[in-house]
């Protein structure tokens, strides 16, 4: 089933090119909670109204999708975990711990939206394609063989990356506002299907940039979630994005159209805006692709000197805003 939010907060059940309001089946429960919040209210109660939910999509009746705007179906979670290094790139090397970071929940934006870049004095803005897990039971210290039984569903993440910026690692580098589209939609577990095996895709202005399946994954979806709990509850709405094949990533500049695929999902598609009207060279960055699969291998691995904390300037990325 796929469900999500449109037209300022409005639950509702995607159904080919149309949309059914579910409001009326969710009732107040879920109703009577802010618009960000009612996606992860809806996740509590999913067990117990699925059945209604799903003879409401089988009436057939909805407005079609070009008719109204999507929001981000889990508009400010409260958690939002990204994992780092999560992929083998293609590199028959050794698996490497499990990492991840916190991006801001205000981050968020949904289909449609616009990534807006920032005066920081980045070397460059990358886009990063991947798969978004959205919690629908507490988990606290979950085993691996019990985790995707806490998952409500999945849906595409773009984990845009300023890089060479000066402060610390997921902050000024990915906590950026409009920094994290998510959507179009949440498709639940029930199915979706095994999250260790789908295609994710990535374009720009049409153009292909990022195709990989999440079979590369060093740490599979249940482990991921696993981990993450052992250290911080999570709450239903939490979203856990699975991390990225570098291969394929590229700059995202003004005026670019950026297009997210999944299998089992759909697509998602957002703008880039940049005020000052910056531009990097088009296309895949394979200077970057080359350096993630020699640092599997080789973790000592210098990566290119844009990539480096302070590199894009020397400057505190705040004085640009100053």
């Amino acid at each position: 089933m796929k469900l999500a939010l449109f037209d300022g907060g409005v639950p509702g059940v995607v159904v080919g090119d149309a949309i059914i309001d579910i409001s009326d089946i969710v009732g107040d429960g879920v109703m009577g909670v802010p618009g960000r919040d009612r996606m992860a209210t809806l996740a509590r109660a999913y067990p117990d109204i699925s059945g209604h939910l799903a003879a409401a999509s089988q009436a057939g009746r909805g407005r079609p999708l070009s008719e109204v705007r999507l929001l981000a179906p889990v508009p400010r979670p409260g958690k939002l975990l990204c994992a780092q290094g999560n992929y083998a790139e293609g590199v028959d090397g050794p698996v490497r711990p499990p990492a991840m970071f916190l991006k801001a929940p205000t981050s968020v934006i949904g289909p449609g939206d616009t990534v807006e870049l920032p005066p920081t004095p980045a070397s460059v803005f990358h886009h990063e394609a991947e798969l978004a897990i959205v919690m629908g039971r507490r988990a606290s210290r979950v085993t691996a063989e019990e985790a995707l039984s806490y998952v409500f569903g999945y849906c595409c993440f773009v984990d845009i990356s300023a890089r060479g910026v000066r402060q610390a690692a997921g902050f000024a580098d990915k906590s950026i506002d409009t920094f994290g589209p998510l959507g179009p939609w949440i498709v639940t577990s029930d199915e979706f299907g095994d999250p260790d095996d789908v295609r994710v895709r990535l374009s720009v202005n049409g153009r292909p940039r990022q195709d990989y399946w999440t079979s590369d994954m060093e740490r599979p979806a249940a482990e991921l979630i696993a981990w993450a709990s052992s250290i911080a509850t999570l709450e239903p709405g939490d979203v856990i994005s699975c991390g990225t094949n570098h291969q394929g990533l590229g700059p995202v500049q003004d005026r670019d159209v950026i297009e997210i695929s999944i299998d089992g999902i759909g697509e998602m598609t957002v703008k880039v805006a940049d005020p000052l009207g910056r531009s990097w060279p088009d296309g895949v960055d394979e200077e970057l692709a080359a350096y993630m699969r020699r640092q599997r291998l080789d973790p000592g691995a210098t990566p290119p000197d844009r990539f480096l904390i302070g590199a894009a300037d020397g400057k505190d990325p705040l004085e640009a805003v100053a």
